[in-house]
């Protein structure tokens, strides 16, 4: 899976949990700050990226994780 393709997901994700419009979601978008993620949707992110991928995440560390091209970037090393 290439880069672009993980990007687009992890996108489309950010959209369902957090109810904000794919055009408001750039790599730099801090998930917190510009999106308005709150604390249990920063869990339930974790979850649906988890299930999104297919993946474990180690929930301690994928929670430190602040903007969408970080999540993009601890995602590819997970795949």
């Amino acid at each position: 899976m290439d880069h672009s393709q993980v990007e687009q997901r992890v996108v489309k994700v950010v959209c369902q949990v957090l109810g904000v419009e794919a055009e408001a979601v750039t790599p730099q978008s801090h998930f917190v700050y510009d999106l308005g993620a709150e604390s249990t949707q920063s869990v339930e992110l974790v979850a649906a990226f988890e299930n999104e991928f297919g993946i474990e995440m180690d929930e301690d560390a994928a929670l430190q994780v602040e903007t969408v091209g970080a999540a993009v970037a601890f995602i590819e090393k997970s795949l």
